[in-house]
């Protein structure tokens, strides 16, 4: 009789013991008059994040003075690659007491200064000043030449080596270079992690940001070599071995976000907001979750966010199995868990410092049809690693139905479609009610219908210049322990969240993304708190 109960409820769209923790937060949120504060926030074992946050900070650590080369292939679409002064670190992710290496090069040859900043709230202003090294002697480093696959490997000498210092809080570091001869700048990033217990665990999509990477001029795994497609397997290889040039995505024209990859304009937004929250979130990258599965099973819940396009098995299999042991999962992105891509070492035998794309995470049974083969295989004998099907893991992944011609792209309303569920609560959404513009640029509209206790609790139709591109679904489902896993469907969900300093507004297909949105704030507050619980 309570299976059959549990059934029912299921089906109906919200569990008993969702509506009820629904209500909790619902009544958090009423007794503080304002958007309910994280539980996480009032225990002082877990307040490591307030404390950070309650730092003075600076908005220094934004970029006033920047310059980048136009682009050989498309000059529309700029290389972004800035060498008057560039650089890239030695590690994605680095422990305290790990050494980290950064990597400069000048030209023409100048003296440059380094600043590290820890992003975050800081009282609105984004970052705090941790360390400076002042008049560091710059060379100009060469390119390197176009290796094996037309990989682009920097070997340079290390500019600056330190060791991370102990009190250096995980969180996402930008260092901000600055060449002393003509006051041009640009940035390098890296990610402090760390091992402790946390709430929620923020994974950055660096391999997605490796993958546009078209540094130095046009070397992207969307770039189209002698026998390659710009979409086929398998594509040029890419290192994190070179600096990032400025993003290059159409949909990204941030000028002064150079050498950041895709942190500033997808994911700070979400890391910003959480700080001002006091949530207790910790730090990762994409390298961590494929080389540290044990790493992901000290959480409560898991994120992925904005565009978090490119993933190996192995993340795939270790975030699955940390579904099965209670984690949650929250897919604040679209176009997720798309590629499959193995981690490869660098010439000097660096572990997980390239990558290719070698198929996707589409369902495909069986042999290949040669049809299909055929438009997606760049080498004659190459059998695509078709990885397990991205929405059994996420709820829904990209629709590659092509309906409209878009494929998955398009941008428009996120439109609530189950509004008695605890998701809602405090919002004052109504089934129909829409966020003007936040689906974008990229969505999820493939739907698992098999998961358990699956609801569609956003949908609708997105758009390119007026013309309708399918179906995108945000749904969300039960985990095997109580947990739950939610999917945005979209790129843009961050955005609705917070507007850093230096923040602009994402537009695309028509559609202008419009800032952070309270009901927005309010569901990722419902959610947290039903994780965090």
């Amino acid at each position: 009789m309570n299976e059959s109960n549990e059934s029912n409820e299921s089906k109906s769209g919200v569990h008993r013991r969702d509506l009820l923790k629904g209500a909790a937060v619902a009544s958090l949120g009423m007794a503080t008059g304002a958007i309910g504060a994280p539980e996480s926030a009032k225990s002082s074992k877990r307040d490591l994040i307030r404390k950070e946050n309650a730092k003075p900070g600076t908005r220094d650590w934004q970029l006033t003075k920047t310059r980048q080369l136009p682009g050989k292939i498309n000059p529309n679409l700029a290389n972004g690659r800035c060498p008057w002064i560039e650089g890239y670190c030695s590690a994605n992710s680095i422990r305290a007491g790990e050494k980290l290496q950064i990597m400069v090069s000048t030209a023409p040859t100048s003296a440059f200064k380094l600043e590290i900043f820890r992003t975050g709230y800081y009282n609105g202003d984004g970052a705090r000043l941790v360390k400076r090294f002042d008049s560091l002697k710059g060379m100009t480093q060469p390119d390197p030449p176009i290796g094996e696959n037309y990989v682009r490997e920097c070997q340079w000498e290390p500019s600056v080596e330190f060791e991370i210092p102990d009190d250096w809080l995980s969180g996402v570091y930008l260092g901000k270079l600055t060449a002393e001869k003509e006051n041009i700048e640009s940035y390098v990033i890296f990610i402090v992690r760390d091992d402790r217990p946390c709430d929620l665990l923020f994974q950055c999509s660096d391999l997605t940001w490796s993958a546009y990477n078209r540094w130095p001029a046009d070397y992207s795994i969307y770039t189209t070599h002698k026998g390659y497609s710009s979409t086929g397997v398998p594509s040029g290889t890419v290192s994190f071995d070179r600096p990032y040039g400025l993003f290059t995505h159409p949909v990204n024209k941030i000028k002064k976000s150079g050498g950041s990859g895709e942190y500033l304009p997808w994911e700070f937004p979400l890391s910003f907001w959480m700080e001002q929250h006091g949530y207790d979130v910790s730090y990762i990258s994409n390298i961590d979750t494929h080389t540290d599965p044990k790493g992901l099973l000290r959480t409560k819940g898991f994120i992925s966010v904005g565009h978090d396009e490119y993933w190996t098995l192995d993340m795939y299999d270790n975030v699955m199995k940390a579904r099965e042991h209670g984690v949650s999962l929250a897919f604040f992105g679209g176009n997720s868990v798309l590629c499959v891509v193995p981690m490869l070492a660098s010439n000097k035998g660096t572990p997980n410092r390239a990558t290719r794309r070698e198929g996707f995470f589409l369902p495909v049974s069986g042999k290949i049809p040669e049809e299909v083969k055929r438009k997606m295989v760049n080498q004659e004998g190459f059998e695509p690693n078709m990885g397990p099907d991205g929405a059994q893991l996420m709820g829904a992944r990209l629709d590659t139905s092509g309906k409209g011609g878009g494929g998955g792209r398009g941008s428009g309303d996120w439109t609530c479609a189950l509004s008695d569920h605890w998701l809602f609560e405090g919002t004052g959404m109504k089934k129909g009610d829409s966020v003007k513009g936040l689906v974008g640029w990229e969505w999820h509209g493939a739907p698992a219908m098999d998961l358990p206790g699956m609801n569609v609790v956003a949908e609708g139709t997105p758009f390119i210049n007026g013309k309708e591109m399918g179906r995108y679904t945000s749904t969300l489902y039960d985990g095997p322990k109580d947990n739950v896993v939610f999917n945005a469907a979209t790129i843009w969900w961050a955005n609705g969240l917070s507007s850093p300093p230096g923040h602009v507004n994402p537009s695309r297909h028509g559609v202008t993304q419009q800032g952070p949105d309270k009901r927005v704030q309010q569901i990722t507050h419902n959610l947290f708190q039903r994780i965090i619980s």
